[in-house]
Order: C-alpha cells, then sequence, then structure tokens
C-alpha cells in the first residue's frame, strides 16, 4: 500500500511580493519548500468557473494582461533573491523551518488557467532560460492546470520544453461524471476534452492528477461519484498513460463561493484510500485548513 502524507501547513498564499504584479513566492503544502508562483491570468480570465476557486470573477482586476518585460524582470529578482538564500532573510521568510528553506519550483498558475496564454511556450522557454542562468537547473518548472488546452500545437510545444526543463505536470481532474464535472468546473468545455488530454500528456510523459473534492451545500461526493472518479484514472493508465501520483485535497482557503465547504480529514482519508485500492496509484492527501 502506499504510503499516505498529511499536511497542514501554510494555507495563507498571500499573492504580493514587495510589489510584484505577476511573481510571487509562498511555502506551498503541496510542494513541501518554497515555490515562486507565476500568474499567466492576471485579468483572472479562465475557461473554468471553479465552485472553490478563492479567485471573484464577479470584480474586475486592474491588471489586464502579462507585461512580459515586466514579468520577466521580477522573475529575474526573484530567482536570484532564492539562488543568493536572500529570501529567507526577508520578514516575510525568515521564520521558515530549516527543513523547509529550500526552493522547489517554479509553478505556472495564477488566476486562470495558463494554458490559454497565447505566447505559452515562448514564455516557458525564456523563463527556463532565467532559471539557468542562475545556476537552478535543479529546481521543477511545474505547471498547475486544467489541461483543457493540451491538444493545441503551442501547448505541446510548451510542454516539451518543460520536459527539457525539469518540468512537472500537475493536471486537474475532479470529478468522475460529466454531471458532476459541470456542477463542480461551471464550464462548456465537455468533459471528454479533459479526459482526452489527459491521456495525450501522460502517454508523453507521467504526470500528477490534482484532484479538489469538497462538501458542496453540506453534501460530500457520493460513494458512486468516487468510483467513477476512479474509473476514469483506470482508464487513462490501461490506455498507456503514465500517472505518478493523485494528489487528494480539499478547500483550505475560503472560495468565493460561501457554499462550499471543506471536508472532514477522514473523508479526504477515505478517497484517497478509494483511489489506491481501485487503482493502484500513489495518493497523497492534503486536508483543509484549521483556520478555514
Amino acid at each position: 500500500m502506499a504510503k499516505m502524507t498529511t499536511h497542514r501547513l501554510h494555507t495563507q498564499h498571500q499573492r504580493s511580493f514587495e510589489g510584484n504584479r505577476f511573481v510571487y513566492p509562498v511555502l506551498s503544502r503541496r510542494s513541501k519548500g518554497l515555490s515562486v508562483g507565476v500568474n499567466l491570468n492576471p485579468d483572472k480570465i479562465c475557461n473554468f468557473d471553479c465552485i472553490y476557486c478563492q479567485v471573484d470573477r464577479r470584480t474586475e482586476s486592474e491588471v489586464r494582461f502579462v507585461e512580459t518585460e515586466q514579468y520577466f524582470r521580477e522573475l529575474e529578482e526573484m530567482l536570484q533573491l532564492c539562488a543568493s538564500g536572500e529570501i529567507f532573510q526577508t520578514a516575510k521568510f525568515a521564520e521558515t523551518p530549516p527543513n523547509l528553506r529550500r526552493v522547489n519550483d517554479i509553478a505556472f498558475s495564477g488566476d486562470g488557467e495558463p494554458t490559454t496564454y497565447k505566447n505559452f511556450d515562448q514564455l516557458i522557454e525564456r523563463s527556463a532560460e532565467i532559471k539557468r542562468q542562475h545556476g537552478l537547473d535543479h529546481v521543477k518548472m511545474v505547471l498547475i492546470t486544467n489541461a483543457t488546452m493540451f491538444h493545441r500545437p503551442h501547448v505541446q510545444r510548451g510542454l516539451e520544453i518543460l520536459d527539457a526543463n525539469q518540468g512537472e505536470i500537475w493536471a486537474k481532474l475532479d470529478a468522475g461524471t460529466k454531471e458532476y464535472y459541470h456542477t463542480i468546473e461551471r464550464t462548456k468545455i465537455p468533459f471528454q476534452r479533459v479526459l482526452d488530454n489527459l491521456l495525450l500528456a501522460a502517454k508523453v510523459r507521467p504526470i500528477v492528477i490534482q484532484s479538489m473534492f469538497l462538501k458542496l451545500q453540506g453534501e460530500a461526493p457520493s460513494a458512486d461519484e468516487i468510483a467513477a472518479f476512479c474509473d476514469r484514472l483506470n482508464e487513462i493508465t490501461q490506455a498507456g498513460g503514465q500517472v505518478k501520483l493523485v494528489q487528494v485535497y480539499t478547500v483550505a482557503r475560503r472560495p468565493a463561493e460561501s457554499i462550499v465547504t471543506p471536508l472532514e480529514d477522514a473523508e479526504v482519508d477515505a478517497i484517497a484510500q478509494a483511489v489506491r485500492q481501485n487503482t493502484g496509484l500513489t495518493a497523497e492527501v492534503y486536508y483543509g485548513s484549521t483556520e478555514y
């Protein structure tokens, strides 16, 4: 049986650092260290409207698009701080425990779906160059994504650049049935496209599956929904897809929708155990915040 790990730290992911607009450092519960976040969607535009998202899409953003040269400057300065260790001398990170004083990754996510960025491949390539220039070849480049755009050629090129630069894909799969998928993600994009794209990516390299489960108006997902979720995972692996980890997690930050609340720890554990038993895959759990 795969070892289960539990995490409850680092639920405050403030997306600002000394005036930066696109690059922000956080202590990440899933990366187990410092993660340099990149927000490619400051305009809040996303092709999903996930019911658990903390981004309030009912209000307009002050930033309309990524100003690429400013983004590259911010990334350059942030990686310099990380490479020198100066980041841990700042007020925000001075009390970081010794075991977390490591730069784990550059994570492309933000306030929307990063692969919708029109020059996604070029931005990934330049970011990888900056990482290499600072001697951070060991630092991963993590793409946090809903997988809806993997079929597009320029996105596939971007994924290939990630592969060559310690890249890792963390792809969303929050449902087993199309009905629950549309309830949670609130999108017109077909569920089958997500499933097809997950397989497309996983046939080329091992991927991480990110799965958010929650209570909706006090109700957790049904046993049938979790069984269907396991079936979808099995379909990916049986068709030749490689899944190296399933992250089973629940709400850690208050979402924009008040009808969403976290699962209990035991409920998260039960879903992860169902994944292990029914798919043979490794599953990690990430509990909700006690400060929710």
